[in-house]
């Protein structure tokens, strides 16, 4: 959700969640859904799109600072290539590529899941615009599945950050994920973060609940 609107109707959710817990003590956390995508260094942004070159913005994303740019990026790997990967910003200090694990098949890498930033010995690839290439020797993950959520809502709702959860859901593709990690902090916004694999693979889209299991 973005823009005024968005924020009012997130306000409002997060209330009624909140409130859904200190009456019957179950959490609910609302699903963001990411698909494939380029975080990229200052270097980086210039090797691909030109000296000096700033990201365009297109839209805001759910956590704050956070845009889809207008840019983007052909992932290319040791058996195939994927086009118009989007740039988000802002830039980062190191350059990571976020995909699923289909698409680790897709490009031939070896997938491995990881929490954003803990890039360090991970599979490498190529990224190539019209004006330029870069040649990562490593920053290609499987994002590992997370909770957002401010210092505030964990608070009120018995999560800390680096605490490891269980998330379900029932319906007709009902499913249970494990090792999803509390991210809290006083910029974040409450959501747990899948990729488009773990999403489809429960019939999930952008704003379903999922209940939250501990202990």
């Amino acid at each position: 959700m973005n823009g005024a609107g968005g924020e009012l109707a997130e306000r409002v959710r997060d209330a009624v969640l909140a409130a859904i817990y200190r009456k019957y003590g179950v959490r609910y956390v609302p699903v963001a859904i990411s698909n494939r995508h380029a975080h990229l260094c200052r270097e980086d942004v210039e090797a691909l799109f030109g000296s000096g070159y700033a990201l365009t913005p297109v839209k805001p994303l759910s956590q704050p600072g956070q845009f889809a740019a207008k840019e983007t990026v052909t992932l290319v790997g040791p058996r195939g290539k994927i086009e118009n990967v989007r740039v988000l910003g802002p830039e980062r200090d190191k350059t990571q590529v976020e995909i699923s694990v289909t698409d680790s098949y897709r490009l031939g890498i070896n997938p491995v899941v990881r929490m954003s930033g803990d890039v360090a010995g991970s599979p490498g690839a190529r990224l190539e615009t019209p004006g330029g290439a870069v040649v990562l020797t490593c920053g290609v993950i499987v994002a590992a599945r997370h909770l957002h959520i401010s210092d505030s809502q964990a608070a009120e709702m018995g999560f800390f950050d680096g605490q490891v959860i269980t998330l379900q859901t029932s319906g007709i593709r009902g499913a249970v994920l494990k090792n999803v990690v509390v991210r809290s902090g006083a910029e974040y916004r409450m959501e747990a973060h899948l990729d488009l694999d773990e999403a489809n693979a429960a019939f999930l889209k952008n704003g379903d609940a999922m209940e939250a299991v501990t202990g």
